[in-house]
Order: structure tokens, then sequence, then C-alpha cells
């Protein structure tokens, strides 16, 4: 009988073993977390895909899931209305094209020949007509870089809020918009398939390339620590596997989105793995949200205060400061 009961308690343990769910919304920059149940064998990791960021803070928020991969935008945004977030990690930066009618006469990376084309097209009442899923790391980094160069966002431009990016590449083909910032890897399709072309990387702003962020709240840290330990470990030691291995990433893009091989490839040349908080470059997110009335107050303070970097420090032997800290 003493023999029996060893055998059956470990095989319960096996079961019982600290469970967490991760959402992660399905563009190229997040499709890498669906290997993170490799890499954290010694936790249940569930990993959810939803359309959009927006349904993953959402689900965080009403705790449906544990973890969220949201953007900074969506950080800052849920600060403002006082949810309950805690930042544990990076994940990929980058991942942002902007993108014009195939009929529009700039030629790429020619900011004075938009400039010129923005002013002339306000003065005719037809204002320039640009898009990108409201809230995101595109609508910021485009935004940013208008304003870099000389172009007021609140009274040159039309804004259309196109929520799906799977939306962008018929928006932009049938005319609906003149320009487009969109998220990798639906700009890649949209140059591929014909539906528009490039115009500028904007990342020449304050927020730079910064996109990613891995989210949790403060009762998953307080009874969940082990296990996001854990996943904050998986998700470093994926983006260091997704770095070194870009036909393995390619190969995840293609199994969650679809999208052809070719597009995929494509998409990656504009993603920067980096499981780093930049946290420099995330109040730089704040000012802009706030200037642009995305938020309705300063979030600096929260931003600083909810940022927790002894998950990443623990997982990678570096520094607060070499982890983007202050």
């Amino acid at each position: 009988m003493a023999a029996c009961t060893v055998a059956v308690v470990p095989a319960a343990r096996a079961q019982d073993k600290p469970a967490i769910k991760l959402g992660y919304a399905k563009c190229a920059h997040c499709t890498p977390l669906v290997l993170t149940p490799d890499y954290a064998k010694d936790i249940a990791l569930d990993v959810v895909g939803f359309n959009t960021g927006n349904d993953v803070l959402t689900a965080l928020v009403s705790k449906s899931i544990d973890v969220a991969q949201v953007t900074y935008l969506h950080y800052a945004t849920a600060l403002d209305k006082g949810f309950d977030v805690v930042a544990i990690s990076g994940q990929v930066n980058g991942g942002s094209q902007m993108l014009v009618a195939n009929d529009l006469p700039v030629p790429a990376g020619d900011w004075a020949a938009m400039k010129a084309l923005v002013a002339k097209r306000k003065a005719e009442g037809k204002p320039l007509k640009v898009a990108a899923s409201r809230g995101n790391a595109q609508d910021i980094h485009m935004r940013g870089a208008f304003a870099t160069h000389g172009i007021d966002v609140q009274k040159d431009l039309e804004f259309v809020n196109i929520p799906n990016p799977s939306d962008h590449a018929p928006a932009l083909r049938r005319g609906e918009v003149d320009l487009i910032c969109s998220v990798e890897p639906f700009a890649t399709l949209i140059r591929q398939v014909g539906a528009g072309k490039f115009f500028a990387l904007p990342y020449d702003q304050a927020a730079g390339k910064l996109t990613n962020l891995i989210v949790t709240r403060s009762d998953v840290v307080a009874s969940k620590k082990v296990a996001l330990q854990s996943t904050v470990g998986a998700i470093v030691k994926v983006d260091d596997f997704i770095a070194a291995n870009h036909e393995a990433w390619v190969g995840v893009i293609t199994k969650v989105t679809g999208l052809d091989k070719a597009i995929a490839e494509g998409a990656i040349g504009n993603l920067e793995p980096d499981y780093r908080m930049h946290q420099k470059q995330a109040l730089a997110v704040a000012a802009m949200m706030r200037d642009l009335r995305y938020i309705s107050r300063d979030v600096s303070e929260a931003v600083v205060k909810n940022m927790d970097y002894s998950f990443l420090e623990t997982a990678t032997g570096k520094s607060k400061a070499e982890l983007g800290g202050e």
C-alpha cells in the first residue's frame, strides 16, 4: 500500500502545475509567443490569440487571462483609466510602415514632397486621408513622424480609424484612404500584392521603435509569482531564439496568420526582438498620447511605478539599467 501511495502522489502533483493564461494579438511581432510553452516546462502555460491588442487588454482587465501582450499605448491607456496593470517584460519592437496609394505623387522617403502635398490638399479643401488602427503603436508612430516633419496632425489631415489590420490593404486598394500606417505582416502584404507603395518607416520620433509590452495584474504578481517568473523566462528565451533563427519565426507567422512565406520573410526585416522595457521611450509615448488627447491626464508617474523589472532581472542576470530602466 505504501508503494502505491508513493507512486500516485507525484502523478497528481504533475497535474497541478501552476497555470498561466497568456493572451496575444495576431501580428508578426506577437506570434512568437505561441512558442513560449516549449520554454516553460515547469508551468501550464496556455497561449490564446486575439484579433487586436484592445481585445487582449480587455481580457486581462476582466481577469479572463493572467498575462497580456499589448503595446505601450495600451499600457498608458490602462493607467489613464485606473486599471490594475503591471508591466513585466518587453517582447518585440518595430513593425510599422507608412504606405501610400499607388497614384499618390510622393516618392518614398520624400517628406518635403509629402508636406507640400498635404498643404496643397488642405488648401483645396480635400485634406489627405490617413489611417491606422487607433490606439496601436503604428498610430502613435505615424502621428509622431508627421509632427517631426512639420505636419500638424490636428489641423492638416483627416484621420480614419480601421481597427482590424487585415482591412488595411482593401481600404488602400479601394481608395478609401491616401496613406496608412500598418503593422507587420500586413504592411508587407500591402506592398507585395500591389495595394500600395512604401513611403517611410516612422521611427524618427520620440517613441522610436517602441511597440510591444507584456503586462499582468498586481493580484497575479501576488498569487503567481513563480509562474510569472517562468513565463518571463520563456519570453526571454523565445526572443533570443527568433533573433537567431529567422526561419522558425517565419514558420510561426505563416502558421498563425495564414499569410505566405514571402510576406513573413519581408515582415521580420522590420522587427526587432527586444525583451527590455524602455522607460524613457515609454514616458515619451505617454506624453505624446496626452498631447493627442488619447489619454486625459499625465500618467508619467504611474508608467514608471508600474514597471516591475524584477522578473527580467532574474531571467537575464542583468540590472534594471541594462534592461531599459532609469
